[in-house]
């Protein structure tokens, strides 16, 4: 039994790292210009090839989809935190409102910022979209004290989600003309713009935070099993969810300031890991979590940039289009099981 679990193991990861490959490729293939895969390995391995193809594949494409695997990974991870915490595989940063918190502080920001003829740096936007995360995340808490049921929590997850991007959408509409065109991409959601230094920036943030999420395994195994179970096994149970908390906001807050708000993904993933898996180990669901989130992101960035091109849509709407009927069936299950 032991031995075709291992298998099972080899085999999800494998599959994974496969397809992470073909959409990387495929990705930096896809746009107006194509190159072959021989191209692309002498461009990326060799820097050999014509100039106009080596800037637009290092400077605009490899930039983008190693920013897309980074914050796709890190909402996915994001999201099994948050589903550990409140026991319930349909929370994540989105539904729950906390990535709308985000977005309206950074918002607030940027707008600030750009009216004094200043551009918000990378440390500031994670900053800010922490501080809109941590307060998002303060209310759901409250709300949680205040009710038992998982669903009316769920609920008012959303209707702060609401409240915050309405608010946003007010700040938005009378700002200025041309803070209104730089936030615009950015409120949908989108993986566009990316730089080396914001890739740099955002894996030394979530590098950090995974290392602490994964060292935090044996803890998150116990916890699965019930407060009690975990506090027999020497979990303080109180340092634990405060650190679940910190570590799936500074998680959600770097992908909501650099790429906006994105939906459905720290839902969807993590339940697709575990079935892929056949199983719940943290060992083994974190960094499930985070190729299948990198793989899922890039599929959904490659039908945003291409389907339409040159029109590029928002990634939160594509995201929605393949989550939300994975959202749907979780709900449905558990429903049965009732």
């Amino acid at each position: 039994m032991e031995k075709r679990s291992n298998g099972r193991y080899c085999v999800a990861f494998a599959v994974l790292a496969v397809l992470l490959m073909l959409f990387t490729v495929w990705n930096i293939n896809a746009g107006s210009v194509e190159l072959s895969v021989k191209e692309i390995l002498d461009i990326i391995f060799c820097r050999t090839g014509e100039e106009t193809a080596i800037n637009i594949v290092w400077e605009i494409r490899m930039p983008r989809i190693l920013a897309v695997i980074i914050l796709g990974g890190a909402l996915s991870v994001s999201g099994f935190l948050l589903q550990t915490f409140f026991g319930n595989p349909i929370a994540g940063p989105f539904v729950l409102g906390i990535s709308s918190g985000a977005k309206l502080i950074v918002s607030f920001v940027m707008i600030y910022l750009l009216e004094k003829s200043m551009v918000a740096g990378s440390g500031v936007l994670i900053l800010a979209a922490f501080a809109g995360s941590m307060i998002s995340m303060g209310f759901v808490l409250l709300i949680s004290k205040q009710v038992k049921s998982m669903s009316i929590l769920v609920i008012s997850g959303i209707m702060i989600g609401y409240i915050c991007s309405a608010v946003t959408d007010f700040v938005i509409t009378f700002a200025d003309d041309s803070n209104i065109v730089n936030l615009h991409n950015w409120s949908m959601g989108s993986f566009s713009g990316m730089s080396w230094e914001n890739v740099k920036i955002m894996s030394v943030v979530i590098l950090v935070t995974l290392v602490l999420t994964f060292l935090m395994s044996k803890p998150i195994s116990a916890y699965q099993l019930g407060e009690a179970y975990a506090q027999n096994m020497g979990v303080n149970i109180r340092l634990f969810r405060i650190a679940l908390i910190l570590l799936s906001s500074i998680l959600s807050a770097c992908v909501t300031a650099f790429a906006g708000p994105i939906s459905f993904v720290g839902i969807a993933v993590p339940h697709l890991a575990k079935n892929l898996l056949a199983t719940s180990k943290p060992i083994l669901v974190i960094p499930a979590c985070f190729l299948g989130g990198a793989v899922f992101c890039l599929g959904c960035d490659l039908i945003a940039r291409t389907v339409f091109a040159p029109t590029e849509l928002s990634i939160s709407s594509v995201t929605a289009v393949f989550g939300a009927p994975v959202v749907i069936y979780i709900m449905i299950r558990r429903q049965r099981q009732v």
